[in-house]
């Protein structure tokens, strides 16, 4: 069976991470000394004019394309999720659900009078997880995750994050192909 997530997958998203990185510190540098330069070295007013107003119009420009790249990479993450997958202690894939077109999935245990979309009874760490867990809503093609006042928690590890973050209550979180959520001990992938 395949890893969900590889460790080539996880370093060439590093390797180009770090590239894009080191492109913003060269760009910050030249930017620097440019500044220095102009603004230092030299006493002309009108060019301390013009090449200010030219570097805040290249810095809006330069800032506006990074948010809209970063919200490009946010959409397509969350647009590609299809299925949730239940893995065990060893990583390996237990059960999984389709997502189809839910747009709204409950986390927790099933009884008679209470039916949980996606079913944690039998799971290792069932004694942890409550009726009524946590909730999937989809909301305008982005799926989000929100903890409903469970007793052991909801944690979010986030696709290239190594950091596990315990989810505040009540506060929908957005989910993105690759994190994997704990329902108190226990895992699920987002596919």
């Amino acid at each position: 069976m395949q890893e969900p997530y590889s460790s080539k997958d996880y370093s060439d998203n590093a390797r180009k991470k770090m590239f894009i990185r080191i492109i913003d510190i060269i760009i910050i540098t030249i930017a620097f000394f440019f500044i220095l330069y102009v603004f230092v070295m030299n006493q002309e007013v009108l060019l301390k004019f013009v090449i200010g107003t030219v570097m805040v119009i290249l810095a809006i420009i330069y800032g506006s394309l990074k948010y809209e790249a970063k919200s490009l990479t946010q959409a397509k993450t969350n647009n590609d999720i299809s299925k949730l997958v239940l893995l065990n202690e060893r990583g390996m894939e237990v059960d999984e659900w389709e997502l189809g077109d839910q747009i709204s999935l409950l986390i927790g245990k099933s009884t008679a009078e209470h039916k949980a979309d996606i079913d944690l009874c039998g799971t290792e760490y069932e004694s942890l997880v409550n009726y009524e867990h946590a909730v999937l809503n989809c909301v305008a093609g982005i799926w989000y995750i929100e903890d409903i006042d469970s007793v052991n928690g909801v944690g979010l590890k986030k696709a290239n994050k190594r950091v596990k973050n315990r989810l505040k209550q009540e506060i929908p979180y957005p989910l993105g192909n690759g994190d994997t959520i704990y329902i108190a001990n226990t895992r699920i992938l987002v596919k």
